[in-house]
């Protein structure tokens, strides 16, 4: 098991499976399907994303160096949580751009009955650590372990 100490964007505790991205997560396209059309699983719909395209993002530890994109990103990551279709958290290798950290903090503050832990500055060696469907917890703290 490895452990990896980060900064905390919305607080939280939780353990789930991981879909990791070495590109940036580009919101809208990723999440258009699970708000748009009501894909429940949040299947990404961006086809320039290779590592996340096509795979489930809802209830998983979404692993990503950071987010680009539209000035619409925040507002579909409330989105996406508000209607229940969020991954089990986000985990970002870089430090937290400002529109992704506004979507997290929003779903955090405003949303009773939805939760989506955001953890960032987790550095390079935690997204080189990290493949698909390892077990992902994080703890209090802002520490967050792979099970290998």
């Amino acid at each position: 098991m490895k452990q990896y100490q980060g900064r905390i964007v919305a607080k939280g505790t939780v353990t789930a499976k991981a879909v990791v991205s070495h590109n940036g997560l580009n919101t809208l396209a990723s999440f258009q399907k699970a708000l748009q059309f009501g894909d429940k699983t949040a299947t990404c719909g961006d086809q320039n994303n290779p590592d996340l395209y096509g795979k489930q993002m809802a209830g998983k530890a979404l692993c990503l160096p950071r987010t680009i994109g539209s000035t619409t990103g925040g507002l579909v990551l409330y989105c996406a949580c508000a209607m229940g279709r969020q991954p089990a958290c986000m985990l970002f290798s870089e430090p937290i751009d400002s529109l992704a950290a506004a979507g997290a903090i929003l779903q955090d503050v405003w949303l009773n009955d939805s939760h989506m832990p955001v953890i960032d500055s987790l550095g390079e060696d935690f997204l080189n650590d990290v493949k698909d469907d390892m077990t992902i917890t994080i703890k209090e703290g802002g520490i967050v372990e792979i099970e290998e």
